[in-house]
């Protein structure tokens, strides 16, 4: 079963990622591009990484593309025409395919690797990894989350007043 969901995701990731480069219009890219992140974070699930997940979602799909969308929309970005790139699409075609296959004979090494034994230890319950995030995050790591508290507010208040700017000045193009 969880097999089959990895797939599933794996593949609704990928056809996000595809529908960002692909798409001519910005809103459409940035909304494909959130629904990649919630792929991702689905996968970050099937690993039993629920905090990374969260916090992609939270972030990453929340924040981040909202200010994608914000700015995109603020700057009235009309998709225009594209010059195809001969060479570009080359070489990206040549990349993928060498992605590909490494991970086609990492797959098929993968039954080589299953034998190999089990760590031990055991795991530690959810609660107890969480509160340990939580006390490095409010002890050792204070400081730099304000700070990246403080510029995102700092950058926040530049695009409103940048908004402002541009509101008034009227109808310029």
């Amino acid at each position: 079963m969880a097999d089959s969901l990895f797939y599933l995701f794996a593949f609704f990731t990928v056809a996000c990622a595809v529908g960002v480069v692909a798409n001519k219009n910005a809103v459409n890219a940035a909304m494909c591009l959130m629904l990649c992140l919630m792929g991702i974070a689905s996968l970050f699930v099937l690993l039993d990484a629920y905090l990374l997940a969260a916090l992609l979602v939270l972030v990453y799909a929340g924040a981040v593309v909202a200010l994608f969308l914000f700015i995109v929309m603020l700057l009235d970005m009309q998709g225009g025409v594209k010059r195809p790139f001969k060479k570009m699409t080359a070489v990206a075609s040549v990349a993928s395919l060498a992605l590909m296959l490494v991970g086609v004979t990492m797959i098929k090494t993968r039954g080589q690797l299953s034998s190999l034994p089990a760590p031990v230890g055991t795991t530690a319950p959810v609660g107890a990894v969480l509160k340990n995030y939580a006390e490095l995050l409010f002890t050792t790591y204070l400081l730099p989350v304000q700070v990246i508290g403080f510029l995102l507010l700092i950058a926040m208040l530049g695009v409103i007043v940048l908004s402002k700017k541009f509101a008034g000045m009227g109808d310029i193009k």
